[in-house]
This record gives C-alpha cells, sequence and structure tokens, in this order.
C-alpha cells in the first residue's frame, strides 16, 4: 500500500494539473458573454449594416429578441432568425423587386437576414430616422403604428404592451452589443 500511495498522489497532482490547464485555455469572458448575449452571423450583419448604413447592433438586437439566433418558425408562420412572415416576405420581394424568391429559403441565414435588415431599413426609411417608430412596425405591422403616430411614435404611444416591451427589449440590446461586441459588429 506504501509503494502505490506515491503514485496515487502523483496521478492526481497530474489530474489537477491537466485539469487547470484545459480550464486556463478558456476564455471565461467570451463563453459568458455568448450564453447571455449570443452572436451569430456577424459577417453578414456587418455586410447588411453597411449597405443600408445602419447600426449593425440595432441589427443584432432585432435578431436576438426575434429569435435568439436559433432558425425557427412562428405560430403566426414567421420564419428565420429575424422572423419574416410570408406577407412582409411578399412585401419585400414586391419592393427590392425581386422574382424568385421562395418562401422556404428564410431559413438561410444570409437571405433572412438581408430580407430582414431591408425591411428595417424601409421601416426606417417610412417613419423618418424614428427607431422607436420602426421597431414597433416591424413587430406590430405599420397599420398599428400610424395608428399610434407614425412618425411622431414614442415608447409611450405604443398600445400594446408586447410591441412596447419588444420594443424596449431590442433598444436594451443594441445598447448591449454596442458595448460587449463592438470589434465583432466592427463598431
Amino acid at each position: 500500500m506504501r509503494r502505490r500511495f506515491p503514485w496515487t498522489i502523483a496521478a492526481a497532482v497530474g489530474m489537477v494539473a491537466v485539469l487547470v490547464l484545459a480550464i486556463s485555455r478558456i476564455d471565461l469572458g467570451e463563453t459568458i458573454r455568448e450564453v447571455t448575449l449570443p452572436l451569430r452571423h456577424d459577417d453578414v450583419i456587418r455586410q447588411q449594416a453597411a449597405r443600408f448604413d445602419l447600426d449593425p447592433a440595432l441589427i443584432a438586437a432585432v435578431i436576438y429578441e426575434e429569435s435568439r439566433f436559433q432558425d425557427q418558425t412562428s405560430d403566426a408562420g414567421a420564419r428565420g432568425l429575424m422572423q419574416i412572415t410570408p406577407d412582409t416576405a411578399d412585401t419585400i420581394e414586391r419592393l427590392s423587386g425581386g422574382e424568385t424568391f421562395e418562401y422556404e429559403d428564410l431559413a438561410n441565414p444570409d437571405l433572412n437576414i438581408r430580407y430582414g435588415t431591408y425591411f428595417l431599413d424601409y421601416l426606417l426609411d417610412l417613419y423618418g430616422g424614428n427607431v422607436v417608430a420602426a421597431l414597433a412596425a416591424y413587430n406590430a405591422g405599420p397599420t398599428n403604428v400610424r395608428a399610434w403616430g407614425g412618425p411622431e411614435l414614442e415608447l409611450d404611444d405604443i398600445e400594446f404592451d408586447e410591441t412596447r416591451h419588444y420594443v424596449e427589449n431590442v433598444l436594451e440590446r443594441r445598447d448591449e452589443y454596442r458595448e460587449k461586441h463592438p470589434s465583432d459588429l466592427g463598431i
């Protein structure tokens, strides 16, 4: 037993050393950031932000609020990372002059982000750059935003609690993306 004891201690120390080395190689801050505020497809986000002269943190925040960066289909038929409905996709297709769109294409992250960013830019133009109005329209539709004040809409004017919370959450996430992912987003 005395002969095995030193080897047991040596093996335990070796395992602890390997474990410490493995943990030291993990960027804990990056891991926590990825869990709490994920960011995927940052290359596409940067590209589309540059194309439409939009804040990439705003695009990332919309994606986060819509889908948490997970491809999914809602009960209303909204699809993909930016949760685009078939009606909205038809509107984007009509406005952009496209002719080859298939609804299944909304599952493609690149196309979904391009379409969602196009629509977000369209809404920002429609409401004179009013981010609150554009986000409210992205969530509840332009008809509701028109009734609530259109380009003059302020957060307190939003009549749907769900939409008001949506806008508040997107604006808060936008600030977090600016703070926590500036280099990833090219800010």
